[in-house]
């Protein structure tokens, strides 16, 4: 008989794509998850996946499984919410705000997701890139703000999300490509490509220029980060970005990516009111965004 923790199981192991990270995201030793799976495959009579393919390939009998519990699994969700609302208010709403223009890229598929199984939270969003959102936050006129600048308030809950790395990018044909990492002086007499928010907000000037008195020649913005990358790519500068953001084209060639120091690395986080942090739908969107994060965005760490 096929249970819900094994659907549960494949569903994770397509996520994540290896054995040993389907254990940590479910809590398991990796012996347990070994013969969770050897007993369903005893069950099905038949292998589950092909071993040592990465990331993992789907047997016949898999693929027909997880189409299983891509049925099932979300009708369980709605139904368990539909009868906690029973007993609690799950009517809620979630105004946040985006510190974070390369956000968009797993916070969409992960807001799609949680509308599935919260369909009658009120979901609305702006930037955070205008105005400053704690303090929108603090008066109710936000509910949730992602970002990854903590500003310790005893009324604010920051809950982690994910550790991403800063990158700088540059054209594959800069002097800069070459260098293992870049140190700050190296940036002395760059253009610095950025978003449109305060240079005092950015992670590179914060934690990585700013402590040692550094100022790149010149600063230039754009809107978004295709648009900053195809700047970069044509030489027209360089930019500090998620390493999860350039991945893809890194892949492709278009522009090389390289260490600041030795990794500056940072943490996504999700501020709340401390007094709402144990709200069931904030807790589960909180869930939401680091399955979909951990599922869509290269090079990560999980918290």
């Amino acid at each position: 008989m096929i249970e819900l923790k094994h659907l549960r199981t494949l569903t994770t192991l397509r996520d994540t794509g290896s054995l040993t990270a389907t254990a940590t995201t479910l809590h398991l030793t990796q012996s347990a998850l070994s013969h969770q799976i050897k007993d369903l495959e005893a069950r099905i009579g038949g292998q589950l996946f092909l071993r040592k393919t990465r990331p993992v390939k789907f047997t016949s009998e898999g693929e027909i499984l997880l189409k299983l519990a891509d049925d099932v699994l979300p009708r369980l969700a709605k139904a368990e919410n539909e009868i906690a609302s029973l007993k609690e208010d799950v009517n809620g709403r979630l105004h946040m705000a985006i510190e974070c223009h390369s956000c968009f890229q797993w916070l969409m598929p992960a807001l799609k997701e949680y509308q599935v199984a919260w369909p009658s939270v009120t979901l609305d969003f702006s930037s955070g890139f205008g105005f400053e959102p704690l303090p929108a936050l603090m008066a109710g006129e936000l509910d949730l703000v992602i970002t990854s600048d903590i500003q310790p308030r005893s009324e604010v809950h920051y809950e982690p999300l994910f550790d991403f790395e800063m990158r700088l990018v540059t054209s594959i044909s800069h002097p800069l490509a070459g260098k293992e990492c870049i140190e700050p002086e190296d940036l002395a007499d760059q253009t610095m490509l950025s978003y449109p928010v305060q240079k005092s907000r950015l992670d590179v000037v914060k934690h990585f220029l700013q402590p040692v008195g550094i100022e790149p020649a010149k600063w230039k913005q754009a809107d978004n980060t295709l648009m900053l990358i195809q700047m970069v790519s044509a030489g027209l500068g360089v930019a500090a970005l998620p390493n999860w953001a350039i991945s893809e084209f890194s892949r492709q060639g278009l522009i090389s990516s390289i260490p600041l120091g030795s990794g500056l690395w940072r943490r996504l986080f999700a501020a709340t009111r401390h007094a709402d942090k144990d709200k069931r739908y904030l807790q589960a969107f909180f869930n939401t965004a680091r399955q979909q994060s951990q599922s869509h965005l290269d090079g990560i760490k999980t918290v």
